[in-house]
Parts: C-alpha cells; sequence; structure tokens
C-alpha cells in the first residue's frame, strides 16, 4: 500500500512539473526569430518611389492611407492567403531626408513588455521609441528594430493599389536578404546584438571587418564601422531575386535614373543606389533556398 502511494506521489509530483514547465513562458532573449519579415524606406515622393521599384521588381503594390498621404508596399513575392509575406514598406519622409527607417524581425512568441524586462535585466538598451504593442526596439546607436510574432505579414490595411506604372518589373524577388548596419564602433554594438540573437547567430569578421549574425529562413544582419564623420544608420538591404538576365536589369536601372555601385567584393551582387539615393543589393538565389 506504501509503495502504491508513493508511486501515485511520485507520478502526481512529475505531472505537477510539467505542468509549471508547460505554463512556463519561454525566455525573451535570445530572440526565438523567424527571419527578417520586412524594412521601411522613408522618401520624399512615396508614389515615385513605389512606381521605380515596380519597374525593378515582379510585383504587386498595396496601399494604406496614413494622415494626408499614401503608404505603399512593395511585395517581395507573391500573396498567400494568411498574408505572409516580406515587404518594403514605402512612408513619407515629411521633411526627413531619405534614408531606411528601420528594420523587422519576426519572432516566434513576442510580448512588449515582457521583452522589455528581459532586455533591462540583461543591462541592455530597453526603452521603446513608439507607442501600442509593438514599439520600436533601438540599439545603443538608436538604430530601430520593430519585432512582430505570427500571424504578421502586410498589414491588413492595406489593399491592392491602383497607382498607375509604365511598365512591369524585370526580376523576381524571394524575400530579404539582409540589412547592414553602420555602427559607432562594433565594441559598442556587439554587446547589444549578441544579447538580442545570441553568440551562437554570429559569424566571424569577414574581410571588410564586418560581423554577420544569421537568422531564420537564411536571412542576415550586418554591422560594420560607420566611415569617419559619418552617423550610425542602415546602410543599404538586399533583396534575395530568382535567377535574372543581368543585362536587362541593368539596362533597366539605368533608364530610371539609378546608379550603379561597384561591388568588387560580392561580384555575384547587384548593387545601385534608388531614385531616393537608398543603396540596395539583388542577391540571386534558387527559389527553393530562398527559405
Amino acid at each position: 500500500m506504501k509503495a502504491t502511494r508513493s508511486l501515485t506521489a511520485a507520478a502526481f509530483a512529475m505531472a505537477l512539473g510539467l505542468g509549471l514547465r508547460a505554463q512556463t513562458p519561454p525566455p525573451a532573449l535570445p530572440l526565438d526569430n523567424l527571419g527578417l519579415e520586412h524594412l521601411d524606406i522613408v522618401v520624399p515622393d512615396t508614389a515615385a518611389s513605389a512606381r521605380f521599384y515596380a519597374r525593378i521588381l515582379k510585383t504587386k503594390l498595396h496601399q494604406q492611407p496614413v494622415r494626408d498621404t499614401l503608404r505603399y508596399f512593395v511585395l517581395l513575392g507573391d500573396l498567400p492567403q494568411d498574408r505572409q509575406i516580406g515587404y518594403i514598406a514605402i512612408g513619407a519622409g515629411q521633411g526627413r531626408d531619405a534614408s531606411i527607417g528601420h528594420y523587422c524581425v519576426l519572432a516566434k512568441t513576442y510580448n512588449r513588455d515582457g521583452f522589455a524586462r528581459a532586455l533591462e535585466g540583461a543591462g541592455l538598451p530597453s526603452k521603446a521609441t513608439a507607442a501600442g504593442p509593438t514599439g520600436m526596439w533601438p540599439d545603443p546607436d538608436g538604430l530601430e528594430l520593430q519585432l512582430f510574432q505570427p500571424p504578421a505579414g502586410l498589414v491588413v490595411a492595406a489593399v491592392d493599389s491602383p497607382l498607375a506604372v509604365d511598365g512591369e518589373g524585370v526580376v523576381s524577388p524571394l524575400g530579404l536578404d539582409h540589412v547592414m548596419l553602420n555602427v559607432s564602433t562594433l565594441d559598442k554594438a556587439l554587446p547589444y546584438y549578441r544579447g538580442i540573437y545570441g553568440k551562437a547567430a554570429e559569424g566571424t569578421r569577414d574581410a571588410n571587418g564586418r560581423v554577420w549574425f544569421s537568422l531564420e529562413r537564411n536571412t542576415r544582419i550586418g554591422l560594420q564601422p560607420a566611415r569617419v564623420g559619418e552617423s550610425p544608420r542602415i546602410d543599404h538591404f538586399a533583396i534575395k531575386v530568382a535567377p535574372y538576365d543581368r543585362t536587362a536589369v541593368t539596362t533597366r536601372l539605368r533608364e530610371l535614373g539609378a546608379t550603379m555601385v561597384p561591388s568588387v567584393d560580392e561580384p555575384d551582387v547587384l548593387r545601385f543606389r534608388d531614385n531616393n539615393g537608398i543603396t540596395v543589393e539583388l542577391k540571386t538565389v534558387e527559389p527553393r533556398s530562398a527559405r
């Protein structure tokens, strides 16, 4: 009888322990990520920028009214029913210089307050710069990360855009590949990014002195020191694209007034500055390896 009671008590304790562990939320850091999802650019003329990208990329534009302007979305692939798609958001600069405003990473689970507590506990910057349940999380140099958890994807308020575009795109996008962050110093930035994404995500420095953090879905975040006299910023972004006719794409870019940028360090990458001077890269991948 005693043996039976002991077994019953042990089984109950085990079940209780399993139940408590099941109720304990996963740690907020390092981030259990699902890769880069989208980024935001701010420009003086959102329609002109949307037309530029729609004549480069085989895409479908969406739009959303924001105050007295329209925010455009350049889809980096076909929009599925659940709207889980990578995209470029184009917002009005409202007097600000054209730039990449923020980048977004998906997390398996995300809670703003819990993430803030985890940052504070790790001794990392922990104050979001935007209201609402999502927030923007600045790194030590003020470069902003936005976090979502699925279901995320294209915002529900965005609808098909009737914006007239002269011609179609010439290359098929397959999502984001990476964003490159120009930081004040690597010594200042690395503790933060190791805390966010984990030391295991960090690669060795490449030949150009850049440090890469590998995220899910074959996406990356790169860090490099800002040039002397320049402020920290999001330097450029790269889009994964299906194999394409490089001559045709280069010709189209030049027709649109883009500035071609040599990529001697990465000859397989097509690098250019868009109609607002924002640097973009096209990186060829096979469609099946895009995710």
